[in-house]
């Protein structure tokens, strides 16, 4: 029987001696300043087993990994609807890339990338003030995670706010090919709030457990999503959630997964468990760097893989 923390303790003892490699998310102010020699580790089992190493209780900004949940809202909300909006290939471009969005009028390659993620949040805003929309995402997080004291890092919106100049443009761009049906500045608003969310590992990898368990929460036996609704989601981070480093991590670790600029990572491995990693510095594209290590030595050492035979 594989014995999790063991190995989970092995993988921290290991990395110690890289803490700190990597470059932190310097174009956003707030993120700049956070000290990148720190690493969090958290896999809950389906079973409700937690493990735990590092810093894996200390709340971090889950920016980008925000928008597997975002897209969780809006197939609720809309269903199949949303390809009409944004669509599912990898994007082999950076993730804030104008370039691509201009070449595909508009409509964002994927829901992961930039671009996709406001035309997602424009889906969540439909029927609610920006307010409204916030919370409901927010109220999402804390439903899944089933804790309350899940919080929005109001310094990171505001810096975000202050200096998303590229997502402004993103979003102005879309709007000009009437791809999104709210002012800018209210979307923008809902997307900056929704990345500053700050959860610890073990909370968010509790939050991703549905997706390791066909869609239901199988620790209250309550159904997020359907199950071809979840193996579609996994099939998007697999293939998407890395940005233009999403091959590579599916080559490395053969796990669903989503990055962000905080410097987080959530992995699921289906049927099994819900992995979450944090360590700020991060790769040339933009993923964390020892997170990524660390969740490559959780697989090998577990066998977990979509791919395994």
């Amino acid at each position: 029987m594989t014995d999790l923390q063991a190995i989970v303790d092995d993988i921290h003892r290991e990395l110690a001696p890289r803490f700190g490699e990597g470059k932190v998310a310097d174009y956003i102010p707030q993120l700049a300043r956070v000290d990148p020699k720190q690493f969090g580790m958290a896999v809950v089992t389906v079973d409700g087993a937690v493990h735990l190493a590092g810093e894996a209780e200390k709340a971090f900004s889950i920016q980008s990994i925000s928008k597997v949940f975002t897209l969780t809202i809006a197939l609720g909300k809309h269903g199949e609807a949303i390809w009409n909006r944004v669509g599912r290939e990898p994007s082999g471009s950076a993730f804030n890339s104008i370039v691509q969005l201009e070449h595909e009028h508009g409509k964002p390659r994927n829901p992961f990338i930039n671009a996709g993620a406001i035309a997602i949040t424009d889906l969540v805003l439909a029927g609610h003030t920006p307010k409204e929309a916030i919370g409901e995402v927010l109220r999402f997080m804390r439903f899944l995670a089933d804790e309350e004291d899940i919080v929005i890092d109001r310094d990171v919106a505001q810096s975000e706010q202050a200096t998303g100049y590229r997502n402004f443009a993103l979003a102005n761009f879309m709007r000009s090919f009437e791809k999104l049906s709210h002012p800018v500045e209210h979307v923008l608003g809902v997307y900056f709030h929704q990345c500053a969310i700050a959860m610890s590992c073990r909370q968010l990898a509790r939050a991703g457990l549905f997706l390791a368990a066909s869609g239901t929460n199988p620790l209250t036996g309550h159904r997020v999503v359907s199950h071809m609704r979840a193996r579609r989601i996994n099939a998007l981070m697999l293939t998407c959630g890395h940005y233009d480093g999403s091959g590579d991590f599916a080559y490395h670790v053969g796990l669903p997964g989503k990055s962000g600029v905080g410097g987080g990572i959530l992995a699921v491995a289906p049927g099994k468990a819900s992995v979450a990693v944090w360590s700020p510095g991060l790769n040339r594209n933009g993923n964390s760097l020892l997170g990524s290590i660390a969740l490559e030595m959780l697989a090998n050492r577990t066998g977990w893989s979509v791919f395994a035979a």
